[in-house]
């Protein structure tokens, strides 16, 4: 049984995200699912953006409970192809700002994708970044397995 997570705000509350959830803003929604609602950016990067986020109101991705992460990425699985083929393009981007450091500006965490054409004069996730590693690759491993608890 899924139970549907209610956006979780007042309505002194600014998150768009929630208001549009909730119906309360209206928008282009292209999915409505028990867990996540996915919707056209109104400040798109290209035609067919789409925004998929999940209904509870929850700012970083590590704050989603397991069972919303699985339904947003679900979603963003789901959409990927028909986004691409319903504008024609050649690929999409797939992108989370997690943190205001990232350029989050809305905090609700939000899944972009985003089509992609050949020559459209937008780059990679690397060219966001200057190349070159800081540290070396073992200690920032043996640091984030640290912080996970031990992974391996």
């Amino acid at each position: 049984m899924t139970v549907v997570a209610e956006p979780i705000y007042d309505s002194d509350m600014a998150c768009i995200f929630c208001r549009i959830v909730s119906g309360e803003i209206p928008a282009e929604v292209v999915l409505r699912e028990p867990d996540v609602v996915a919707f056209l950016d109104i400040q798109p990067l290209a035609d067919g953006h789409v925004v998929v986020i999940p209904r509870a109101h929850v700012a970083l991705l590590e704050e989603l409970e397991p069972a919303a992460a699985e339904a947003l990425f679900r979603a963003v699985v789901r959409l990927a192809r028909p986004v691409r083929e319903a504008l024609g393009a050649a690929g999409t981007t797939i992108g989370v700002n997690n943190g205001e450091a990232t350029g989050q500006t809305i905090p609700h965490v939000h899944v972009h994708i985003v089509p992609r054409r050949e020559g459209d004069g937008a780059g990679s996730v690397h060219t966001i970044f200057p190349r070159g590693a800081r540290r070396p690759l073992g200690e920032v491993g043996e640091a984030i397995r640290r912080a996970a608890g031990g992974l391996t």
